[in-house]
């Protein structure tokens, strides 16, 4: 989950949440330079975090405060876990399955050598995509493109729900997407959001992500935390952009 500071507690947004928001950035794209498949791909993008269930799992740091998932890094991974979201992704399409194997295989690949699981988790991903590329009759370039796709749309939704649009209308990197391109995102003083350059179908449209608020600092267990998560309030958070706006 994204955990955000506030004034008296918490802001949380739920990684299938922010995966949502990035597959409605996605289907805003412009059509006639969309990559391969556009809907499987939105799909894709819409379920690729579908692994995250997070009032099942332990969310709370040392400190007793919600964990935020850029502090997950030195739990270990589990596999057969990658492995079942694999599969589920299967009953979307192979198309999904291909593009989720390979964020899996990207978000992992720093584990080659670490240990046997690791690699044949890794060699196990390297061949489903070969398999479901020839089922598919895709070409390795147009999976890569519509997987980098995938990518920065999943930037810049992590760019809104983490609060790092910068102060003072000043320009960041989202990344280069599946053309090549590299796109700059800001937010103008009124509060709306431009990308240079425009690669959006239409000249404005807004995007929304719903965030929990939690009104205490730390939590004595994680079944607290979970039931505070249950019962808090919901805000939905909206951008609207803008095409070329001054």
């Amino acid at each position: 989950m994204i955990v955000n500071p506030t004034q008296n507690g918490w802001q949380i947004i739920y990684h299938r949440a922010h995966a949502l928001l990035a597959a409605q950035i996605a289907g805003q794209w412009c059509r006639k330079d969309a990559p391969p498949r556009l809907y499987e791909t939105v799909a894709a993008i819409s379920h690729h975090d579908d692994l995250e269930r997070e009032w099942d799992e332990n969310n709370l740091n040392k400190a007793g405060a919600p964990k935020d998932f850029t502090q997950d890094s030195e739990q270990e991974t589990d596999y057969d876990s990658l492995r079942r979201h694999l599969e589920g992704s299967l009953y979307r399409g192979r198309w999904v399955a291909l593009l989720t194997s390979m964020h899996l295989l990207r978000l992992n690949s720093a584990k080659r050598g670490t240990s046997p699981k690791a690699d044949a988790f890794l060699d196990e991903q390297i061949e489903n995509q070969k398999r479901w590329r020839k089922d598919l009759e895709i070409s390795e370039t147009d999976a890569t493109q519509a997987y980098d796709f995938l990518q920065w749309c999943d930037r810049c939704s992590l760019i809104l729900c983490q609060q790092e649009l910068p102060a003072d209308e000043r320009w960041l990197e989202i990344s280069k997407a599946h053309d090549e391109q590299r796109y700059d995102i800001k937010q103008l003083e009124n509060g709306l959001v431009t990308v240079n350059p425009w690669c959006f179908q239409d000249d404005q449209f807004t995007v929304n992500v719903e965030a929990v608020t939690l009104s205490e600092v730390k939590f004595k267990d994680n079944k607290s935390l979970t039931k505070a998560l249950q019962s808090a309030p919901r805000k939905v958070l909206e951008w609207t952009f803008v095409k070329d706006a001054a």
